[in-house]
């Protein structure tokens, strides 16, 4: 059983990692397009 719950621990890990990585990319690419909006807006 302790085996079991240390795997369920790494894959929920690994999961939330996972995740969190495609939102924090996900938030620079808009960003990224915001500061091009901004700076076609000053031309």
């Amino acid at each position: 059983m302790k085996n079991f719950s240390l795997l369920m621990l790494i894959a929920l890990f690994l999961i939330i990692s996972t995740v969190g990585c495609n939102t924090l990319r996900g938030a620079g690419t808009d960003i990224k397009d915001t500061g091009k909006h901004i700076e076609n807006v000053g031309k």
